[in-house]
């Protein structure tokens, strides 16, 4: 990286301000999935066991800039306490007298959770007076949050223009030097799975990876768009009608380029997407009038399978069907188990799709999950992500 890492400080003894994603499920007043927490666990053991003095920030849900109780980080701070073994308490602000006099009473080796940055509408305005708060409160700026990185806020960009130093975490480093393989020096043949629902949300990336990957797989509503700028009759599926043009450019594109884009050839179809529906499995122009694509077909799993066990290297965003209803589910679970099977060097991005291979239990033989979905599109898209350029250079 040609950015500082928290490897390049001298933390002993220093406030250092940790940006993490903390944004987990919680329910009741506790964390349903603490999956990012573990994620971050490494960069703040290592800090504390340089003598650091820890003060984790970060942002939990849509508060729109007001304090919000049922969005506090306190059930945060409580199982990063149990998985630390030591207490984690929780500060009343992020920002504040209160709180720089708890900062002042910390030792080499104590951490203190801040509460919810984005209480304040400075966070996500950027605002100049909130980042020189922040940065009152510390003397060093760690940033781990990969899967804010494309945010420019005040707790990723403009804190880092009043502090010292901005160095990367460990998990930053280790989702860009992941995705950045996938970009630079892929092992062949390199094939990526998109789902989810819209193509509109994915167009910068497939015209990116189309320059790249030697197959493209794409299912879930999405690909209905695909199929409908072939002219496939598809009843009531999901189709992005004003971007049918642009499904038909990219399929252009991947002839013009020589790179295997592949479309769902049969569907599991439903008069409604209830787990109570009645379904049936149908061929490509079978979906009858009233009818939706919920999920794609056992030929499309087999299809998709075999490029996937010929692959070096996997990337996937987004699910294949409505696999949170269970009569929709197969074709997601089918890839997960592909996917983990292949020995490829497998790259996962995107909340929907995390979940699906932790619900197939692959999740560990897949080679990385992704914590920011957004982020690694943007990344793979090719765009800088300000809270990655905002960091110092190395010297």
């Amino acid at each position: 990286m040609a950015t500082l890492s928290i490897r390049d400080l001298a933390l002993r003894g220093k406030r250092v301000l940790l940006r993490v994603d903390f944004n987990v499920p919680l329910q009741d007043g506790r964390v349903t999935d603490d999956t990012r927490i573990l994620a971050a666990l490494p960069t703040i053991r290592y800090a504390l066991g340089e003598g650091a003095r820890l003060l984790c920030l970060s942002h939990l849900g849509r508060p729109k800039g007001k304090r919000d109780p049922a969005l506090s980080l306190a059930p945060v701070a409580a199982r990063l306490e149990v998985l630390l073994g030591r207490p984690v308490p929780i500060a009343p602000d992020c920002i504040g007298e209160e709180v720089a006099a708890a900062v002042a009473r910390m030792r080499p080796g104590d951490i203190l959770m801040l509460e919810n940055c984005r209480f304040h509408p400075g966070d996500e305005g950027n605002d100049d007076a909130f980042s020189r708060a922040m940065a009152a409160l510390c003397d060093l700026y760690v940033n781990d949050a990969f899967g804010a990185a494309h945010r420019a806020h005040a707790s990723t960009v403009g804190v880092t223009r009043f502090v010292p130093a901005a160095a990367a975490g460990f998990l930053l480093e280790q989702e860009l030097a992941y995705l950045g393989q996938l970009l630079e020096s892929p092992k062949r043949p390199f094939v990526a799975i998109l789902g989810g629902a819209k193509v509109s949300d994915k167009i910068g990336v497939i015209r990116s990876l189309l320059d790249r990957v030697d197959a493209l797989l794409v299912g879930g509503a999405m690909a209905f768009t695909f199929l409908a700028a072939q002219g496939v009759p598809l009843g009531a599926s999901r189709v992005e009608q004003d971007r049918i043009g642009v499904a038909r450019d990219l399929l252009a594109r991947a002839k013009e380029r020589n790179r295997r884009l592949l479309l769902p050839g049969d569907h599991v179809v439903a008069e409604r997407a209830e787990a109570s529906a009645p379904t049936r499995v149908v061929p490509l122009g079978g979906i009858p009038a009233g009818w939706m694509g919920l999920d794609i077909g056992p030929a499309t799993v087999a299809r998709f399978g075999s490029e996937i066990r010929r692959a070096g290297t996997i990337f996937w965003n987004g699910p294949l069907g409505v696999f949170e209803l269970k009569p929709f589910r197969a074709g997601t679970m089918a890839v997960a188990d592909a996917v983990a099977a292949s020995g490829a060097t497998s790259v996962i991005g995107g909340g929907d799709t995390v979940a699906a291979v932790r619900e197939a239990g692959v999740a560990d033989r897949i080679t990385h999950i992704s914590t920011g979905g957004g982020a690694s599109l943007e990344f793979l898209e090719g765009k800088v992500l300000p809270g990655v350029a905002a960091l110092t250079e190395k010297p």
